[in-house]
């Protein structure tokens, strides 16, 4: 049988990064065994449905290159892939259970009393209409009277399966709610219509969050009732932001959009977030996704939660910064250039030759540029650092020398000057570092810039460069 997984999003908002981490270990694990990915759009919470939210996770997954065979917009033989338009699926099975005896009339409502007499107290229903003879049920229904269908559980006993990632996982049954399936408006929880589903789309393992870890034994229960074969599971372990507490969708944690407003790439954010509860036999950091479905395997998943450190991230986006070719990099951080008041001051080109390699989210470009346009010298003694053995007096030799140099030149480009500032060092015997360092604070003001005094002067060009240096030396000579 050919392996089929599923990604079931709710549409509720935005794509929260624990979910793009279930669709990306679904579709990996999928690929890696030459199988299909499905998506399916679970959307029975009509209450928490936000208009947009389906576009929003298809143009996630596009972005991130996870493609799926089968979809609501790329339709197979076992659609439809959105679970409102298969109501009558639902009633037609729940009806079906009813008579197989899985699961019974309830019309307690929202008055159905709690059972108290259970171990540890846990309040659940108290199988009242289970017990109702058909006769009480005609009547209810003659009347009009409104009703649920719940799953009929056994009282007693204990229910066992296998997990590809946490082993052998047992239930009593004492534990577990006779859980509605159909709700009064007719329409399925997700506890029924996800098994619904996962039978008739023939999946064959189901990947999802560790809530679903105890629960899981009343779906099998379902598949028991009906005589199906059961899928195999795999539960992933929660995303944390710190050591007490999950990364939360409801609570407006971080999101895939909220990464890439920043300026992260869609393959890092994949390829960071695929490490979050994996890892590769080859303890490698940076993968591709075709390398991504090469490496993955159900062994190099954890038991433990993983932490979520941005921090990580943005070093990982830095690398996969670095290998973009100038163009594509001109290309992708054009939109942050336009945010930046000072981007359109100077050659964009330039500007992304220094910042290339010197950023590790495109969001830092606006900080960068404004580093080199907002020229103000607070602090006289950046002048002078021990390190470098530099004073006051080596940065006026330093700066008379570049600004007599830089006034004579033609040509003025990162070459020239490079070489420029070269002869000066050996012409005046200042250490390269003494000279260097002068220029970079005369023209910036300040001790740490996107570039070095090369870079930042070649962006400046030379009527500015020369207006700073000698605002400098100026203000060096007064002082």
């Amino acid at each position: 049988m050919k392996m089929r997984t599923r990604f079931a999003p709710s549409p509720t908002g935005f794509m929260h990064i624990g979910n793009l981490r279930t669709a990306l270990y679904a579709y990996l694990f999928a690929k890696s065994n030459n199988g299909d990915f499905l998506i399916r759009i679970e959307d029975t919470d009509r209450e928490r449905f936000v208009p947009g939210a389906i576009e929003k996770i298809y143009s996630t997954l596009d972005a991130c290159g996870i493609v799926e065979d089968e979809s609501p917009r790329k339709p197979g033989a076992c659609g439809p892939y959105v679970q409102s338009e298969r109501k009558e699926i639902y009633l037609n099975y729940a009806k079906k259970l009813v008579e197989l005896g899985g699961a019974y009339l309830c019309f307690c409502g929202k008055k159905a009393a709690p059972n108290n007499d259970t171990a540890e107290n846990i309040q659940k229903y108290d199988k009242h209409c289970a017990s109702l003879s058909q006769s009480e049920i005609e009547a209810n229904l003659a009347k009009g009277q409104p009703y649920v269908i719940r799953q009929n559980i056994p009282l007693s006993g204990k229910t066992t399966y296998h997990d590809m990632v946490f082993g052998d996982i047992v239930v009593d049954c004492a534990d577990l709610e006779d859980n509605i399936l159909i709700k009064s408006d007719g329409m399925p929880t997700y506890n029924f219509a996800n098994v619904i589903d996962d039978h008739l789309m023939g999946i064959t393992h189901v990947i999802r969050g560790t809530e679903y870890l105890s629960s899981t034994p009343k779906y099998n229960l379902l598949y028991e009732s009906f005589g199906w074969k059961k899928p195999q599971y795999m539960h992933l372990t929660p995303i944390m932001k710190d050591e007490r507490h999950k990364l939360s969708k409801r609570d407006g944690d971080a999101n895939f959009e909220d990464f890439t407003s920043k300026g992260y790439l869609p393959s890092a954010i994949i390829n960071y977030i695929a490490l979050l509860g994996w890892s590769p036999k080859e303890n490698i950091e940076k993968m591709t996704m075709s390398e991504l479905i090469e490496l993955f395997s159900v062994d190099g998943l954890t038991k433990s939660a993983s932490i979520f450190d941005e921090t990580k991230m943005k070093w990982l986006n830095g690398q996969y910064i670095r290998e973009l070719s100038i163009e594509d990099f001109l290309k992708l951080s054009s939109p942050f250039f336009d945010k930046s008041q000072y981007g359109k001051s100077y050659d964009r080109i330039k500007l992304a030759t220094v910042l290339h390699q010197r950023v590790d989210i495109f969001d830092e470009i606006e900080e960068k540029i404004a580093l080199i346009e907002n020229f103000n010298i607070y602090n006289i003694e950046l002048f002078e650092r021990q390190k470098l053995k530099a004073t006051r007096e080596t940065a006026k030799i330093a700066l008379n020398s570049v600004i007599l140099a830089f006034s004579e030149l033609e040509a003025f480009d990162e070459t020239v000057i490079r070489d420029t500032l070269a002869s000066i060092t050996e012409q005046t015997a200042l250490k390269k570092g003494q000279v260097l360092w002068a220029v970079r604070v005369a023209l910036t003001g300040k001790e740490s810039t996107p570039g070095g005094a090369v870079e930042t002067a070649d962006i400046l060009g030379k009527s500015e460069s020369l207006r700073r240096l000698k605002f400098s030396l100026e203000l060096l000579n007064s002082n």
